[in-house]
């Protein structure tokens, strides 16, 4: 059975290949073991990861180095990973439990969650997995919680409206990832792993819309982060949750696709989700690896072509195309 590898995980590899140090080696090797298809196809080559991890751990500890203790990799499910992160007590696990279907531990003390808990957010007739992970803080940033970030697609970071120390605490939060050689950005074109820095992008998340004063503290927050995508929520009441699924999909820059079968119509509950750009020949790929190589022309029905009109294998593809693959 053939790998399919895709190209997030043919970027990680490229990744570890240049690693000087074992610390990035190892943030490579994650991200690889996360994003590489789980089949048996992969078995061996999931196998030789795990080995080379332990093998580069090993190295560090022996080295002297840092890197040690629990290493956490989260499987991922759905079209997306979306990380959700944040400072102490600003609602991120009763947020993760409005939207989704996960019953994370919710409680009024700090760092009620210590380990990744997911959920699946639906929208329309996709899903987007969201991860809740442990509060960060001066005093508080979990060894495993680098890679997880680095491994996820996009993130969600929750700040409290509800604080007269929101902008402190999300001082605080930037300061971690920067030493964690992480970068929250506003739009995926800017989205990079270069110089070994993971810029990830990002949705600014202002939770506790309902509590008094709010609106004051929002204005704040605005002004200290301008430039990050915002949204104004309460996981108490629901304000502001609606949009979220379609807020991700845009951020993202994804387009869904449906394929038929000559003579037969398409199965619309079942699209293929692609980056934005793709085309004819990666909508085969996603079906399967020996139908994009025998590919001679699709026909594709959509608001920018005539009904059934023939494209060549370059065409990109739009949001809503129905392509019927001829090979």
């Amino acid at each position: 059975m053939p790998a399919n590898l895709t190209p997030q995980y043919k970027a990680a590899e490229e990744r570890y290949r240049k690693a000087k140090t074992v610390e990035e080696k190892i943030d490579a090797l994650e991200e690889m073991l996360a994003v590489i298809p789980k089949h048996k196809g992969t078995e061996k080559m999931r196998a030789d990861l795990k080995r080379r991890m332990a093998k580069h751990r090993d190295e560090g500890q022996q080295k002297g180095g840092a890197r040690s203790g629990l290493h956490i990799v989260v499987e991922r499910e759905g079209v997306a990973q979306i990380i959700i992160i944040g400072p102490p007590n600003t609602g991120k696990s009763s947020l993760l439990a409005a939207i989704t279907n996960a019953t994370p531990e919710i409680a009024d003390y700090p760092y009620t969650t210590q380990r990744p808990v997911c959920g699946m957010l639906h929208f329309e007739n996709i899903q987007f997995q969201l991860v809740d992970t442990p509060a960060i803080s001066s005093t508080f940033f979990e060894s495993w919680l680098r890679g997880v970030i680095r491994n996820g697609d996009a993130v969600l970071l929750v700040a409290d409206l509800s604080s007269d120390s929101v902008v402190e605490d999300l001082d605080i939060v930037f300061q971690q990832l920067t030493s964690a050689k992480i970068e929250l950005i506003p739009s995926l074109s800017q989205a990079t792993r270069a110089d070994s820095i993971a810029r990830c992008v990002t949705v600014l998340m202002g939770n506790k819309a309902d509590s008094e004063g709010s609106g004051d503290r929002e204005h704040i927050l605005r002004e200290f982060y301008p430039d990050l995508p915002y949204q104004r929520v309460s996981a108490l009441t629901g304000e502001g949750l609606e949009p979220l699924g379609a807020m991700i999909y845009d951020m993202l820059r994804l387009v869904r696709v449906y394929t038929k079968p000559r003579g037969h119509d398409p199965d619309r509950s079942r699209p293929f989700v692609l980056p934005q750009g793709s085309t004819v020949v990666d909508v085969a790929k996603a079906v399967h690896k020996d139908l994009a190589e025998n590919l001679k022309f699709a026909r594709v029905w959509g608001q920018t072509v005539f009904e059934g009109q023939r494209v060549p294998r370059d065409y990109v593809v739009q949001e809503g195309d129905v392509i019927e693959v001829n090979a």
